[in-house]
């Protein structure tokens, strides 16, 4: 039995996904108890001077780096490039699109991190607000949920072709 951090490998390939499973109930429980939305903080900070979801905006960014590590420390062979930036550098991030380079995969970033805020804006809470939503039944949520499944289809089929032609390497 190989080990590959704190537990055996074969151990977990079947803990990983359980404890993600079980995180995933629990922050979507605590998500739609809250009202959590990232959008939603920035612009209660930015309007209202409300800091109640900005703090669990930062909370969360804080949380998911901890959990990673959590994950890597248990199976590092699982994500393998967890600190690209501290071994490689300004080399292509892992998962971007093949042969994209790191502006290239900048630039994507700023375009969809843009439509997806003023999509956000203009229905009223940023895509985990809006999956929660459509659990309880919002309709305009569901349509958003489908939009964004349809969208990654189309990015991945079309428009990662055309980015890495454009800003391959």
């Amino acid at each position: 039995m190989m080990l590959q951090g704190w537990i055996a490998g074969e151990v977990a390939v079947y803990l990983v996904p359980i404890v993600t499973l079980v995180l995933g109930v629990i922050i979507g429980y605590l998500a739609q108890r809250s009202g959590f939305c990232s959008i939603g903080g920035m612009r209660d900070l930015m309007m209202f001077k409300h800091t109640r979801l900005f703090v669990g905006y930062m909370s969360l960014i804080i949380f998911a780096f901890l959990g990673y590590l959590l994950f890597w420390l248990i199976t590092p062979a699982a994500f393998p490039g967890f600190f690209w930036a501290a071994n490689n550098g300004l080399n292509p991030i892992p998962g971007a699109p093949g042969g994209l380079t790191l502006l290239g995969y900048m630039v994507l970033a700023i375009i969809g991190g843009f439509g997806m805020g003023i999509l956000g804006v203009l229905l009223g809470g940023c895509p985990l607000r809006q999956s929660v939503m459509g659990t309880e039944g919002n309709i305009r949520s569901i349509f958003f949920v489908i939009g964004m499944f349809i969208g990654s289809v189309i990015f991945h089929l079309w428009v990662a072709g055309w980015a890495v032609a454009i800003f391959g390497a």
